[in-house]
C-alpha cells in the first residue's frame, strides 16, 4: 500500500474518533421543502433517502434505508416526537415487531446482519405541518436498547 494511502486512512480514522456527533445528511431539498437528518445514536449512523421532496405530498412515497444491525430485532418499538421551539408537542409510539405479529420484513434479523429496505411508506397524515421543526424517531428492541435513532429537521414553506 502506498504511503499516501496509509496516511489518508490514518487521518480518516483519527477524524472519526475525534468527531463527537454524526454529520447532518440531506434527505431532500426543493423549492419550499427541506428535510435533513442526523443520527442521534452515538455509535452508529445509517443511510436514508427518498427520490424527491414532492413525493412526500402524495402521502405514499418510496424510501431507501440501510444499516448494519448492532442488536437483534425480535421485538421492535418506535417512538416519534414532534418538537417545535424545543418543546415536544406530539408523541406517537407503536410496536413494529413482536412474536407472532410483525409489521416489517426485517423483524427477526440478528446482530451483524445488513438491514436494507427499499419501497413504499405511507405517512398517514393529510398534510405536513408548515414551519421549522424537528421530528425525533427512536427504534428500540426487546431489551430497550437503541436499534436506530435520528432527528429529522423539516423546513416546510409549502402552502396547501
Amino acid at each position: 500500500m502506498k504511503t499516501s494511502n496509509v496516511l489518508v486512512l490514518i487521518l480518516v480514522l483519527l477524524y472519526i474518533n475525534a468527531s463527537t456527533e454524526w454529520p447532518t445528511h440531506t434527505v431532500c431539498k426543493e423549492d419550499n421543502l427541506e428535510i435533513y437528518y442526523k443520527s442521534c445514536d452515538p455509535q452508529q449512523d445509517f443511510a436514508f433517502s427518498i427520490d424527491r421532496c414532492s413525493d412526500i405530498m402524495t402521502h405514499t412515497f418510496n424510501i431507501r434505508a440501510a444499516m448494519v444491525l448492532r442488536h437483534n430485532i425480535k421485538e421492535l418499538y418506535v417512538k416519534v416526537e414532534l418538537i417545535m421551539n424545543e418543546k415536544t408537542v406530539l408523541t406517537y409510539s407503536e410496536t413494529l415487531c413482536e412474536p407472532g405479529h410483525s409489521k416489517l420484513i426485517f423483524c427477526g434479523k440478528k446482530k451483524g446482519e445488513h438491514l436494507y429496505y427499499e419501497g413504499p411508506v405511507t405517512l398517514g397524515i393529510q398534510e405536513i405541518p408548515q414551519g421549522d421543526y424537528t421530528i425525533s424517531a427512536k427504534l428500540t428492541n426487546e431489551d430497550h436498547v437503541t436499534v436506530a435513532c435520528a432527528d429529522f429537521t423539516v423546513k416546510n414553506y409549502l402552502e396547501y
